[in-house]
């Protein structure tokens, strides 16, 4: 027993003695290494180093859309589409010129036949009057006075007329007031019929650039074996705006014909009733007279 102690204590004293380094490394506690502690992280090669720039996907398309302007569908109509469409915007103007005059002529018409009838009813003298307007009968409705007075002048030149011949020149008097008062209306009528034309051809007109301009879109689509939104928009926005073209120059055309019509047919009946009120003025004085 003595022994055996004696081996284990030198044995424990050689332990002790033996260096650190000495140990299996396989003895020594492994330590965890991280990446941080054997290599620096850089940054990634293909990181951007400055700002991007980040573009819509429907870009393009947004950009087409915007490019479909009035003049640039005219540009790139046919030439048929195109002269349909000059056709069309040169007798919109032209309507609208009419009207435009048509409107001013009316309201000035209105305006003179106003006062006239305010100083033929003030009691002024029928002579007066007539050397008043005689020289310058500048609205329908004092024409057709000195049309009439002018026609009683000239029943007088000999002297009063006898009995017998007073019903002769009380119609005398009525066909010179008819006459004028027709005379006048067809003159307001003038350039109207501008108007109903072009209220009744262009709407057909711009339908014609239409179909045309449609006959080119399927002929573009055949050719190039694409029916994308691209490749119709243009031609069918050009067929489109022919038609629109069309209505834009029909329907003014059509409401202000109309208005103006009723215009006309209102001063007539004016008209006509000062001249039978005239008429019965100057049927009484002949009637005075020829006693």
């Amino acid at each position: 027993m003595t022994l055996i102690r004696m081996l284990a204590a030198a044995a424990f004293v050689t332990l002790l003695a033996t260096p650190l380094a000495a140990i299996p490394a396989a003895a020594q506690p492994a330590t965890a290494t991280t990446p941080a502690e054997t290599h620096d992280l850089d940054a990634p090669a293909a990181a951007p180093t400055t700002a991007v720039e980040v573009t819509p996907t429907g870009g393009s398309d947004a950009a087409s859309t915007g490019s479909l302007s009035v003049v640039s569908t005219f540009l790139r109509a046919d030439i048929i589409v195109k002269a349909v469409m000059v056709l069309l915007l040169i007798a919109s103007l032209w309507s609208w010129t009419i009207i435009v005059n048509k409107w001013l002529a009316f309201g000035t018409l209105r305006r003179r036949a106003t006062k006239f009838e305010k100083i033929f009813w003030s009691g002024q003298s029928l002579d007066e009057l007539y050397q008043q307007f005689a020289a310058k009968a500048d609205h329908p409705m004092a024409a057709t006075f000195v049309a009439a007075l002018r026609e009683w002048r000239r029943a007088f030149e000999g002297g009063a007329p006898r009995e017998a011949l007073v019903p002769g020149v009380k119609d005398r008097i009525e066909k010179a007031m008819s006459v004028t008062i027709m005379r006048e209306t067809d003159g307001l009528e003038r350039q109207l019929g501008f108007l109903a034309t072009v209220g009744s051809t262009a709407p057909f007109i711009g339908l014609f650039g239409t179909v045309w301009g449609i006959m080119n879109t399927f002929s573009a689509i055949g050719v190039a074996h694409n029916a994308t939104l691209a490749t119709v928009a243009p031609g069918m926005s050009e067929a489109l705006f022919s038609t629109a073209l069309g209505l834009l120059a029909a329907i003014p055309a059509v409401v202000f014909y109309n208005r103006f019509i009723g215009e006309i047919g209102r001063y007539s009946t004016r008209l006509d009733a000062f001249a039978d009120e005239f008429s019965a003025i100057l049927s009484r004085q002949l009637d005075e007279k020829a006693r």
